[in-house]
């Protein structure tokens, strides 16, 4: 059973950033694409950034374009979200995943997901 844990949250004021670090356990990393999602109150889960497997193919999601950047290490098993320039509306909690074939911020199709962390960003 994978473990994906998510650090880096935390109060930030708008125009601020964060970096957010997804640790996964199991020696599998490399072979699965990873995801960013994030969550607000009483909205639904959407997808933000996803990272390939080996060649390092982005995507990220138009409301964080030109914001956020993911990138990954495979030799520390870790894929991380750089968030500048950050808004209020990117309040929410943000959680991790991964998933086998190609990258994609659909969430149905990612099989295992961290705990979240929190990113308040204050006006």
């Amino acid at each position: 059973q994978v473990h994906l844990v998510e650090s880096g949250g935390g109060l930030v004021q708008a125009g601020g950033s964060l970096r957010l670090s997804c640790a996964a356990s199991g020696r599998t990393f490399g072979s699965y694409a990873m995801g960013w999602f994030r969550q607000a109150p009483g909205k639904e889960r959407e997808g933000v950034s996803c990272i390939s497997t080996t060649d390092g193919t982005t995507y990220n999601a138009n409301i964080v374009k030109g914001r956020f950047t993911i990138f990954r290490d495979n030799a520390k098993n870790t894929v991380y979200l750089q968030m500048n320039n950050l808004k209020p509306e990117d309040t929410a909690v943000y959680y991790c995943a991964r998933r086998l074939g190609a990258c994609s911020i659909s969430a149905p199709s990612f099989g295992s997901w961290g705990q979240g962390t929190q990113v308040t960003v204050s006006s």
